[in-house]
Parts: structure tokens; sequence; C-alpha cells
């Protein structure tokens, strides 16, 4: 029995060296098998320098005891093992470091001894020594046993600090490379019929590909067949060829099926790895194999960005080299030229973003791979700038990361100091995949929860990255992964772009410089049109030393990119500069960039969405700061900016004066609308028939009609003041109708509205209806001066008899008139009617006196509602412009504006005197109502509010785009692409947009014609 005080020294002993349980490692070096050895501090100090001491001894005591049965074997390895540190180091280093190679060590004890085969440090196996290392193998067992025992070797030198990242990386590709060799070899074996009757060769992708492989990944491949020679020879005819084609396919198709399944099937000796064939033309949906000539059809017809993407890393590796190599030089040259296709930046930015998207919330940041600052960053950067440069710049060709880096920094295409540290990142964030992967031979690229398992990973990497002896390993182990996965994402964001600054910027800097050619393609490929104005826009930027140009050039790359992401960079870049130059010397606008980060990406995104906004904002640059602060991007309330304007109004002398001063604030309102809307509209991926963007149509349609209220009660007021001194002799009151009624108002809409006045006590009829038209014509002139600010044209022409009936009426002459000559469409109109600005008793009393006309008792007439059936059919056939797409048309096309507005207000005029909900002037408040009453299903209400926020949104982007209204999609293809952006279809979807906006105006035509034609 041990004494007490010796077991607890024993104890204190095991928990110096790094032990985490004590007793049972106390145990375990009591086990006979350790008896000639357990004394030794050798062995005990290897243990402790191991990643887990207990892992190691544990799986030292299970080889020890499956070596007792062979003979003199044990004492062999334990007197090797201290006695020769290089074996020692090996093989207590890889037991330390997984667990599932401790397991093939115990069940083939003997394997021990190729962890004594390679005793040189600059020994490092190659495809051949794998070969060789595997030749002989028999079956599936044996394959997958010699497997394992080559990856001792690796693991071995890995964990010891014989091999760097690269090297292992390197090794584990040459091993996958022998190993589908032998596989294949073996599938040939017992298929030899399969094997004479084709070529067949094997093209590795991916990682393997790049030789650049993982301890555990998928090894993707692509398969390529021809007939074997003599069969083709032996052909007499094209219609023989063909046959004989088809049946080397299918012969060519069995023996990849069966390779695929050998190196993937499960045996009692495990699996491999998975063969990943998902990567070839059409992916799974496509056949296994195909001809080179079949491949070659399919990437110069269909072929998307990102297959030639990953066509970078393409290697031939197993069968056919010969048909291999052929293979990779067809489409080398369709792969250079990848970067002139349309769109080829936003596509390769928009699969890494639906990559990150597609990873669950509650892994993202333990996601090594493929979360933000992981190594699918650094791999994609990568792969970007060689597509782009690599076209005309050979060296660049490589398919290693590490090494196509090294060569993007030599060509000065990346900033050596950025290279650099994109470099030690990109090693340590492999190197920690790495050890996770080895400890249980598990494909992962999740950082593990459990303590053990992060002090084991902090161990395996203090000694490979020299972390201060005594640091706690856990601690660091999550410092050191956050500083890199940081630097990762900030070099991603800025390498593509800070290049391009230091190519037109005069400065001294160690830094080799992008070519203007190199910049120019650059620019190209990020989708300018224009990329030799572009440059010149950059250098007049960034080129200086002063402060402006020095902050300037900090926020251009990220600014940059926010500009490539949108559908018109050219814009984008151009009104930054307009921007910088009206403010570049006003102190608080850089420091607003600089210091509020969503400020800058605001600008970004408002400035590259079209015309309307940055027009506003380039009349008045300092509305600027409201992108700076989350509050100043919420639309004002009526009551202050009604507040605002009339005390402008007040101010200025003269009515014009007053005038400006309103449209002034109108400007400002609606840029901060529009930038709002822009903003919460931008860079979603979701279509409108996915996501719902009602808040979008509500927020304008509200914000500008209210906007345009606060106006009009502005010139109401400097109207009356410049010739009646504020007392006007008549009261006057303005009703807004239409979509300005409905506070519906889109960027561009008119304002319809009615005039209307009442004489005050003691004045006459006359001078009060004087007055009161002097007043009318006098607000439409003010709003409709030349100016640089937005109009606001005044439309009365939905007045009684319309432009050949009085522009202002007494409210006497209103009821007198509604009371003897209104017709079915006047009470339609007057659905919209609420007083917007002047005499609010007179406004008030007007909709008393309208409501019976608009929600007549016992509702509309058979008569009636024939009528307007019979005006809206006559509308459609003769309103519709010449030459306008009925399915495209906003206002008067199929499921439009139209179509859903008259059919909610059909119902209000029929239902409204029974159901207090329809009596409201807004469109969708009037459709809930209706639905809430029974008077339409909740699908056909869906249906129908879906289709008008959609057709109003279409309207608005126009305007936001063009710079001017229309009611039909853009034509230019920029403008539409960006009309796209603004509804939620990222580059490329434009085709899905169109198809999106008919499917749902189709619908919306199909239940119109059920509720209003009573089809």
């Amino acid at each position: 029995m041990t004494a007490p005080g010796r077991r607890s020294s024993t104890f204190t002993q095991l928990l110096r060296h790094g032990f985490t349980d004590p007793s049972a490692a106390a145990r375990l070096l009591e086990s006979p098998g350790l008896s000639a050895v357990r004394s030794d501090p050798v062995l005990l100090d290897a243990l402790g320098g191991t990643a887990d001491p207990d892992q190691a001894l544990a799986g030292l005591v299970r080889l020890v005891e499956a070596l007792e049965g062979q003979g003199a074997e044990a004492h062999t390895l334990l007197d090797t093992l201290v006695t020769a540190k290089p074996l020692r180091d090996r093989l207590l280093g890889v037991l330390g470091a997984s667990e599932a190679l401790g397991d093939h060590l115990a069940r083939h004890p003997l394997d021990w001894h190729t962890l004594v085969t390679y005793e040189s440090a600059d020994l490092h196996p190659g495809v051949a020594e794998f070969e060789d290392l595997l030749d002989g193998v028999a079956d599936r067992d044996q394959l997958r046993a010699a497997y394992r025992r080559c990856l001792l070797t690796i693991a071995a030198r890995d964990v010891c600090g014989t091999t760097d990242l690269a090297d292992t990386a390197a090794e584990l590709a040459d091993l996958a490379t022998a190993t589908l060799r032998a596989a294949l070899a073996l599938a040939g074996a017992e298929a030899p019929q399969d094997a004479a009757a084709c070529r067949l060769a094997v093209i590795a992708m991916g990682k393997c590909g790049g030789q650049e492989l993982n301890y555990v990944s998928d090894v993707d491949v692509i398969f390529v067949a021809e007939a074997a020679d003599g069969v083709a020879a032996g052909t007499a005819d094209g219609a023989a060829a063909g046959a004989d084609e088809g049946k080397a396919l299918q012969a060519a198709t069995r023996l990849a099926s069966h390779m695929m399944r050998i190196c993937s099937d499960t045996t009692a000796e495990g699996a491999i790895w998975p063969v990943d064939a998902n990567l070839r033309p059409e992916g799974r949906n496509g056949p296994l194999v195909r001809t080179l000539s079949s491949h070659l059809a399919y990437y110069q017809r269909w072929a998307k960005t990102w297959e030639f993407q990953a066509l970078l890393k393409a290697r031939p590796v197993a069968g056919d080299l010969t048909l291999g190599q052929e293979y990779v030089d067809a489409v080398a040259p369709m792969v250079w030229q990848a970067a002139k296709r349309e769109n080829f930046v936003a596509d390769v930015q928009q699969m890494r973003r639906r990559v990150v998207d597609n990873i669950p919330a509650d892994r993202l940041e333990r996601e090594l791979k493929l979360g933000p600052g992981g190594l699918r960053d650094v791999e994609f950067a990568v792969q970007l700038l060689q597509l782009v440069h690599g076209r005309a710049d050979a060296t660049l060709r490589s398919a290693t990361t590490l090494e196509a880096l090294g060569a993007l920094a030599a060509g000065g295409y990346v900033g050596r100091a950025d290279a650099a540290s994109l470099d030690a990142a990109y090693r340590f964030l492999r190197s920690l995949e790495h050890r996770i992967q080895l400890h249980k031979l598990r494909r992962t690229h999740l950082i593990p929860e459990d303590e053990a398992d992060l002090r084991r990973l902090g161990r395996s990497l203090a000694r490979s990255y020299g972390w201060p002896a005594g640091s706690e390993p856990v601690a660091t182990l999550h410092a050191e992964w956050r500083r890199h996965a940081r630097e990762v994402r900030r070099l991603h964001e800025k390498l593509f772009y800070r290049p391009l600054l230091d190519a037109v910027a005069d400065l001294e800097s160690a830094e080799a410089r992008l070519s203007p050619r190199a910049a120019r393609q650059r620019l190209e490929a990020l989708g300018y049109a224009d990329p030799a104005s572009a440059l010149r826009h950059l250098e007049a930027l960034a080129s200086g030393v002063t402060r402006k140009s020095a902050i300037q050039r900090t926020l251009l790359p990220v600014l940059l990119g926010w500009f490539a992401d949108s559908a018109d960079p050219d814009a984008g870049l151009l009104n930054f500069r307009k921007v910088s130059d009206a403010l570049g010397k006003t102190p608080w606008y850089l420091r607003l960039l600089r210091d509020e980060g969503a400020a800058a990406e605001n600008l970004a995104r408002v400035l590259s969405a079209g015309r309307f906004a940055p027009d506003l904002l380039l009349r008045a640059p300092e509305a600027v700061a409201l992108l700076g602060d989350p509050e100043g991007l919420k639309p004002r309330g009526r009551d202050l900016l009604e507040q605002e304007i009339l005390a402008a109004v007040g101010r200025a002398d003269g009515g014009e004066q007053a005038i400006a001063a309103a449209r002034g604030v109108r400007r400002r309102e609606l840029f901060r609308t529009a930038a709002t809307d822009i903003i919460g509209a931008y860079g979603t991926e979701l279509s409108p028939a996915e996501t719902d963007h009602g808040w979008s149509a509500d927020l304008v349609g509200g914000a500008v009609s209210d906007l345009n209220a606060a106006t009009i009660a502005g010139a109401l007021r400097a109207a009356v003041r410049d010739k009646w001194d504020d007392e006007l002799p008549t009261r006057f009151t303005v009703i807004g109708m239409g979509r300005f009624g409905g506070h519906e108002l889109s960027y561009g809409s008119d304002a319809d509205v009615l005039f209307v006045h009442e004489p005050r006590d003691g004045v006459g009829e006359q001078e009060a209806a004087e007055a009161a038209f002097a007043v009318a014509n006098e607000m439409r002139r003010l709003l409709q001066l030349p100016t640089a600010d937005p109009p606001l044209p005044i439309d009365a022409d939905l007045r009684p008899e319309g432009k050949s009936g009085p522009l202002v009426r007494s409210l006497a002459s209103y009821a007198a008139y509604y009371r003897r000559w209104s017709l079915v469409w006047e009470s339609q109109a007057l659905l919209r009617a609420e007083p917007v600005a002047g005499d609010a008793d007179l406004g008030a009393r007007f909709t008393e006196l309208i409501d019976p006309l608009r929600y007549p008792a016992q509702g509309l007439g058979e008569e009636a509602v024939r009528e307007i059936r019979r005006l809206k059919a006559r509308m459609e056939s003769e309103r519709l412009p010449r030459g306008a797409d009925r399915t495209t048309h906003t206002k008067l096309g199929r499921g439009g504006l139209s179509d859903v507005e008259w059919t909610v207000q059909l119902l209000q005029l029929r239902h409204g005197w029974e159901e207090p909900g329809l009596r409201t002037t807004r469109t969708r408040e009037a459709l809930r109502a209706a639905e809430t009453a029974g008077l339409l299903s909740g699908e056909y209400a869906e249906v129908l509010d879906e289709a008008w926020v959609l057709a109003t949104r279409v309207r608005n982007a126009v305007t936001l785009v063009r710079g001017r209204p229309g009611d039909t999609f853009p034509t230019d293809g920029r403008e539409l692409a960006a009309a796209g952006r603004y509804l939620g279809y990222g580059p490329g979807r434009v085709g899905e947009m169109l198809d999106d906006y008919r499917r749902v105006t189709r619908r919306a035509r199909t239940v119109v014609e059920e509720l209003f034609y009573d089809a």
C-alpha cells in the first residue's frame, strides 16, 4: 500500500505536470505494463508537455497492454520511449492530441514503428512515398488501416512542430491523392471490364485540389471520362462512336461510384472521408461523369460565377492524368476570364453572405470556418483578387491560399503588412481547426464549449506559438482566436479596396502599389462602368497630406465596398466626391463619418441608390448630419412640420422669400424620408413575396402627405399675409383629395385638392369669392416657382365641373352643387377627401356636408354600381398610355393601384353607411375594415394588400432611381437593377423581380374581377 504522504507528494507532482485527474493517473502509472519506466522522470516530463497528459498516459497504457501479446514488443517500445527523444515526443504528442489515433494504435499496436521511420526533420513524404506505404492493400479495411498509419506520421510531425501548417496541409492532400489512386485501383480490380472500357480522370477540387487539406474533410472531386483508346479506334461510324461513348460513360460512372464508396463507407476500421462530387456541372442533379466536351459545353453556356471560382483549385490527381490535365488546361482560360462576367464581384460576395446567413444562430460565434472573421473570409478575399488580377498576371494563379496571398503581396495587389497579418491569422485559424479535428478525427469547424477540450487545444497550440510560460491556456486561446478573427474581418473589408487608394494617392509608402491598369481592372470587376473616371475621383479625394485627405483615405476602402454593393457604384463615388467637395472643410462632416459608423454606411447607401435622394442632398449638403443619428432618420409629425414652416414663413420678407423657406424645409424632410426608406429597404435578399414591405409604403405615404400638407399651410399663410396681412375676408380651407387625402402620396405625386371658402360676417359674396380666388392662384404660383427645390404642383381638377368649374367655391355653393348635380364618380372621389390646411372648422363642416354622398344611406343602387363599373372599364381601355405593358403598369395595369383602390372604394360606397370602419380615406385601413366586417375573406384581403403595397413601392422606386416620377419599371439596365435593390432583389435577380410583380398583380386581378365585376 502506498503511504499517504507519498501519495500526496505524487498527486502534487502529477498536478504540476498538467494532469487534471491525479488519482486516475497514479493508478495508470502503477499498472504492470509500465513497471520498467514508471519511476523515470523523463517519461513524466514528456507526458506533462503534451496537449492532454491524462489522455496521453491512458493511450500509452492501452498501447503497452495491446503489445504484451506480441513477444518483446512492449519492452522494445518502452526502452525506445525513454532513450529516444524523437519517438517519445512523437508518440506521446500524438496520444495527447488525438484520442482517435490512440484508438488506432490500440487496434494496430505494431504501427508505433511508423513513428520511428522519419527521424530527419527535413524528410517529408510526398505522393510517391504515400503510394508506397499504401501499395499492396487488398481490400477496404486494409486501405483504412494503411491510411491511418500514414496519418500517424503526419500528425506526429505536426504536433511536434517538425512541419508547419502549410506542410501539414500539403501532406494531407498528398495522402488523399495516394488514397484516391489506391481506391480507384481497388475499384478497377473488382470491375476490370469497366476499367478497360473507359479513360477516367479524377479532378481534385477545394482544399484537396489546392493541396491544403484538413485532417478530416470531404474530398471534393469532379470526374471526366472518355472511351478507352482501343474502343474509340474501333468505331466504324458516328452512331457507333456515340454508342461506345455512352457505354464508356456508364462504365466510368460505375467505376467512379465504386471508388467513392470505397473511401466513404464505414467498415470495422471506420471510414476514410466522404468523396463529394457535388461541384460537378448541375451539382447533384447532373450526371456523375461527363466527357471533356460535355464539361466544356456546360461551362461555356450555363456555369455560374461560383463554379469558375471553384475551378481555380482544380487539379488532376488520379486515374488518367493525361485526360485530367487536358480538362484543367481546357477550363483554365474560362476561369481567368470569369472576372469579366456581369455582377462577378457581387455574385461572389452574395454567395459569401448566403453562407453566413445559413449558419444557425447558436453556432455563429463558434464557427471557425464559415463565420465572420473565419477561414472562408480569407479564402474568398484571396480568390476574388486572384480572379480579378490573375487574368493579366500569371504569377497569381496558385491553387493554394497562402501561396496565392504571397504572390498578391509580391505583385503589389495587397499591401505587404496586410498580407503578413492575413497569413498569420490564416495559419492560426487553420492550426486551431486541425487540432480540433485531430482529437476524434471528426469533421467539425466549431470551437468546443467543453472546458477540457478548450484546455487541450490551448496546451496544444501553446508550444507552437510560444505563449508565455504559466499563461492560462483557455483564456489565451480565446484571446488569440478573437484577435485573429477581428483582424481577418477588418482585412476582409479592406483588402479589395485599400490598394486602389495607394494606386492614386501620392504617398511615401513602402507598400507596392497597384498599377493604373490593375486598378482599372479591379474597379471594372467591382461594377464601375467608367473606371478611369472613378480613379480620377479617388485621386481627388485621397491625394495630399491634409487632414481631410487622411480621413478620407481611412473611409474610402469601406465606402468603395458599399458603393460596389449597389447597382450604380459610379454614381455613388461621384456623389460622394460632390458632397465632400461641398462639406470637406466643415469640421463636423468628416468627424461624423469617421466616428459614427452608421453615418458613413448610410451615406454610401443613399448616394448610390439613385438620383432623387442625392439630388436633394447636394442642394443642401448639411442634411448629411441626419444620417448619423437614428432619431434623425425618423420622419417628423405634421404638427412639428407645420410649426416649423409657419415660423419660417413668419420671419420671411415677402411671399416668395417665405415660400422659399417653406420649400427648403420640404426639401430637407423629403431627403430625410427618402434616406430612411432607402436605408431600411437596402440589402435584403428577400423578395416582396417573402417579407412585409408595407412599412415602407406607409412610411412614405404618411411622411410625404404630412410634409405636403404643412407646406401648403405655409403657402396659404404666405399668400394671405402678403396682401391681407393675415386677415383674409373669407374663411378658407384646403381639402386633400385622391392619394393626398388618403395619406398615400409617393415621392413624385401631385397634390390633388379642393379649395373651399366661406365669407366672414359682413363680407359680400363677390368680395369673398375674389379674395379666395386670388389666394388659391397665389398659392399655386408660389409653390411652382422655378427654384432648385422640388416643386409641389397643385391639381384642383377633381372640383365640381372639373377644369370648367370655378377654382374656388363657397361651402354653400358646394352644398347646392352636390344636392343637384353630383355624379357617382364625384361621390367616389370624395371618399378620399380630408382637410389638410386652413380653417379647421370650415374643413370639418365640409366633411359633414360630403359624408352622406360618400357613405350613402342603404348603399349604392344597382344603377350606380353599374355606372362605376362602366367608368372603370372605360378607363382601362382608354387611359393606359400607348405602348405601355398592361402587366407592369403600376397605376392602370392589371392588378395595380387602380384595380385595388376601385375595389375597396366600391365596398366603401356600398357598405360605409353601416360599417364605421370603412369611413376612412386610407386604402389599407379600409381593406382591413372590410375584412373585419366579413365583406371579403382574409385571403383576398391579403392578396389585394400585397399588390397595392408592391405597386406603391415600385412607383417610389422609380422616382428614387430616376429622380422623376413614373408608373412603369425603368428600361435602363442600371436603373432597373437599382429599383430591384430597393425592392429587395440582389444582383442578377431583375427577372425574378418582374416575374414576382406579374405574379402578385395577376392574383390581385383575379380577386378584383370577382369582387368588383362580380365575375
